[in-house]
């Protein structure tokens, strides 16, 4: 099998839940790089095989800074400025990563998980007070992420809902039938109000990761508030909607949620097995664009093209994975692609473990008995957007 010569249109349709876009195991086993044209900018070409995602994650000749703009392919019209950690390369790329590395390592995010148990505790008791049935989206999985956000910026307890709010006009994951402006004017109100964050930590700080910055004195404001943005854009929608996802694959596969009740130290490699196995989005990584001719895939990528690199098809290449096509939770080697890879792989996946570890785990011991509230398929799932969830996910227990 080969594949077109034309770009096609992408995202080729909308699969049914979690299910993987079917077209992707045929492009894995067929040869070259599919021409995909997305609904704006530029065409590109799709990378699917484990091997070749990978890879063009890892060369540095795939650069991301230099596919901002308006010719970057996306989904949405809105045109992203270029953030300096998610759209940069080179030497400032690697000075801003040294200067967060250590807030971010496993040992680093430890701190936060008694803070991190607690607002899990906090808002399962809030659930349970609210009875059954109950959204668990609204009441559990998109306000863990968003606490923990706020935890580690500092922001306070009464900025709190509006700054949820703000997030979620921004970064426009769900609600994808937003303008251009709504999605700008929403990212200037943000910006500004952690501009102001990061000017009180000048003469108030805290404890918190912003203060820590501004304290060592390495990082302009400018950089501070890109900073702030990125994690944002990192760990809010995303994390929600794993938490989501995860927990309903769960309530629809007995036996793997069973194996978790009955054995819980299972959850640390069952969040690995999760995380590889469940499709998050159309595209969990960003396009790049080739600096100079790149052999990838058995295609010749000019200088100049554009790649689009799919880490949820690369973590179905059962050339890799091998097995059954259901998750393993018991599977010792995964090298899942979840987190990226190379030098934008996430900083913040220790955080993002911990945080689906804690909530997961409370959640099996808390409500043992959860259960959907409607069939499987009444449920409804965002389309158009940038990342894959349910938009309400209503339980019972």
């Amino acid at each position: 099998m080969s594949t077109p010569d034309a770009p096609v249109a992408f995202p080729f349709g909308t699969p049914r839940g979690l299910d993987e876009e079917p077209e992707y195991e045929r492009l894995r086993a067929s040869e070259g790089l599919c021409p995909v044209r997305l609904p704006y900018g530029a065409p590109a070409r799709l990378v699917v095989r484990h091997r070749d995602v990978k890879a063009v994650l890892g060369d540095r000749r795939f650069s991301r800074i230099e596919s901002v703009g308006p010719d970057e392919p996306r989904l949405l019209p809105i045109v992203q400025r270029a953030n300096m950690l998610i759209s940069s390369d080179g030497p400032e790329h690697d000075r801003l990563r040294r200067l967060l590395a250590a807030a971010f390592t496993v040992r680093g995010v430890e701190r936060l998980r008694p803070r991190a148990q607690e607002i899990v505790r906090d808002l399962l008791d809030g659930l349970e007070k609210h009875g059954s049935p109950a959204d668990l989206m609204e009441l559990f999985a998109l306000p863990v992420p968003v606490l923990m956000i706020c935890e580690l910026l500092g922001v306070p307890g009464p900025d709190r809902a509006r700054f949820r709010e703000l997030a979620e006009l921004f970064l426009a994951a769900k609600l994808h039938q937003l303008t251009a402006e709504q999605i700008q004017s929403a990212g200037r109100e943000l910006r500004d109000y952690l501009a102001g964050l990061v000017a009180r930590r000048h003469t108030d700080p805290g404890g918190d990761l912003l203060s820590s910055l501004v304290a060592e004195g390495d990082l302009s404001d400018e950089e501070l508030v890109g900073i702030a943005v990125t994690i944002l854009i990192a760990g809010h929608e995303v994390l929600a909607d794993q938490l989501a996802n995860f927990t309903y694959f769960l309530l629809t596969h007995p036996a793997h949620h069973r194996a978790l009740l009955d054995d819980p130290a299972l959850v640390p490699t069952a969040i690995e097995e999760l995380l590889r196995h469940t499709p998050l989005g159309v595209s969990t990584g960003s396009p790049r664009k080739a600096t100079e001719d790149v052999e990838l895939g058995g295609t010749l990528v000019r200088a100049g093209e554009y790649v689009l690199p799919v880490m949820s098809a690369a973590n179905r290449d059962m050339t890799v994975f091998g097995g059954r096509p259901e998750p393993d939770f018991s599977r010792a080697d995964n090298p899942h692609l979840a987190f990226g890879h190379g030098v934008h792989r996430c900083l913040g996946s220790a955080l993002a473990r911990l945080e689906l570890q804690v909530a997961m785990e409370s959640l099996l011991r808390r409500l043992p008995r959860l259960r959907l509230a409607v069939p499987a398929e009444e449920i409804a799932w965002c389309e158009g957007g940038l990342v894959r969830g349910p938009l309400t996910l209503p339980v019972a227990w």
